[in-house]
């Protein structure tokens, strides 16, 4: 097994943090994995996105040019990464920010509502986890118990008291992926 993934949006959109929150995941369930974030000098509104692999197997190199699964947060990141996508597979983006769809035929297409569903989770904050939880649905590359886990890992402690609502986020995103 072997999962290469892009996740694209705004700095501030929490595109790092849930790149580290699956690299970690991916450590916990003993699986090999690379981190390799892009962002400009800006600390939210300018571009970021990170390239996450996570294999059974030992990863040659961190760098792509192609993507197994792209999880998209803006409109400027469809526009440059839905072509990057490698024929069957997957393309997860929140329609809610986007002027216009992604076009291509021989790629999973998944729009995710994660915008609404922030709104009734009454939390922006948790706006990248309802769209890790979606990732987790389409490709279950590791465990919900292990995301959780990396999530302790990764917030600071004085936050452990949102690890139930990022839970609740996660589950939300499974939930509006069909099948």
């Amino acid at each position: 097994m072997k999962e290469e993934i892009i996740i694209a949006g705004f700095g501030g959109q929490g595109v790092l943090s849930m790149g580290k929150i699956l690299a970690y995941a991916g450590l916990m369930d003993d699986l090999e994995v690379t981190w390799m974030p892009s962002y400009g000098p800006e600390q939210r509104g300018g571009t970021a996105n990170v390239t996450v692999i996570i294999s059974d197997k030992p990863i040659s190199s961190p760098v792509l040019n192609r993507y197994d699964t792209a999880v998209i947060l803006n409109q400027q990141s469809l526009d440059k990464f839905e072509s990057k996508v490698k024929p069957g597979g997957t393309l997860i983006y929140d329609p809610y920010s986007l002027r216009h769809k992604p076009t291509r035929k021989d790629i999973r297409l998944l729009p995710v509502e994660a915008m609404e569903a922030t709104f009734k989770l009454s939390s922006a904050k948790v706006y990248n986890m309802v769209l890790l939880g979606a990732l987790l649905k389409s490709r279950p590359i590791v465990s919900v118990d292990a995301v959780m886990r990396g999530l302790k890992k990764t917030l600071p402690e004085r936050h452990h008291h949102l690890l139930p609502l990022n839970k609740e986020a996660i589950l939300k995103g499974m939930e509006l992926v069909e099948g």
